[in-house]
Parts: structure tokens; sequence; C-alpha cells
């Protein structure tokens, strides 16, 4: 199925199913995706994709190694950050959806690099490491001073006690 990097990222991924033995065994039937719970394991932020493209190669300038997973819809022209969990958190930005508890996600498994309509620009690694919110916020808002129209991202609580 996968190699032993590949075994990690899946089981890290499908432990946000309700059903992770089910999960792994709908991508090893090909699935393309499954349904996942955002807000056990991770929250998703999908922004539009010229934003996120740019956003990830800032990301990726700063900080060479992968820092977390990072999702595209090629269909509806997003991409995905994956954050930590965090019910409280509210980003504010056109475009901008913060995806958490009680809200689900197609994710396709992370062995599969182009799927029909999603695809991983980068994979989870099964290390569970995730993008910080802190690095994500001044990203966006370069990303979008760059050229990619207006950028107004902001997370209005962040750092406040809550």
């Amino acid at each position: 199925m996968q190699r032993t990097m590949g075994k990690q990222a899946v089981e890290w991924l499908a432990a946000a199913a309700a059903d992770p033995r089910a999960c792994k065994q709908q991508w090893d039937d090909g699935a393309d995706a499954v349904l996942l719970e955002a807000g056990r394991l991770w929250d998703v932020l999908s922004v539009p994709e010229h934003l996120g493209l740019s956003a990830l190669d800032l990301l990726r300038r700063a900080q060479p190694r992968a820092s977390g997973p990072v999702l595209v819809n090629c269909g509806a022209r997003r991409v995905g950050f994956f954050l930590p969990p965090d019910p409280a958190a509210e980003w504010v930005g056109p475009g901008v959806r913060h995806v958490g508890r009680g809200s689900w996600v197609a994710v396709p498994p992370p062995y599969l690099r182009a799927g029909w309509r999603l695809e991983w620009l980068l994979p989870p690694d099964g290390t569970g490491a995730l993008y910080d919110p802190a690095a994500m916020e001044p990203a966006l808002r370069e990303a979008g001073l760059a050229g990619c129209g207006p950028a107004r991202v902001s997370r209005p609580y962040a750092g406040r006690p809550r």
C-alpha cells in the first residue's frame, strides 16, 4: 500500500475518522477521498487558490521544511492549510473559511498525490505537524499585498485570553 512514512501519514489522517479502519479500507479500495471530521486532530483554513499558493510560497521560503499538510481543491480553486484545532478561532478575510468542529472535509489518501479534484500540495508526513496560525496570518496578509488582490486576513481574537 504505502511506505513507512506513508503508513504513518495514513494512520495519523485516518485517526480523524469516526472509524479509522473503515476509512483506511475505503482508501485501499480506491476511494479518491473520504469525509473526515475537522476539529478533533486538526482544523483547515481554506483560502482562494491565488492567495493560498502565494502564502505557501512565502511560508516555504521562511521555513524550507514543510510545517503541515496543504490540500488543494482544483475544482473550487481553493487551498486548505491544516492547523491545530481551535474552536474559538475566528479568521476574517475575503474568501477565507475556517473549517473546525462540526464540519467535514473531503480528504484523499496521503499517498495519492493527484486525484480527480483534490490534490496534496504537501501531504501529511505522519508526525502530526500542522501550520502555526501565528505564521499563517502574516503570510496570508503579505500574499495579499504582493498583488494577489486585497487580503485583510486577521484573527480578531488572536492572543487574547479566552
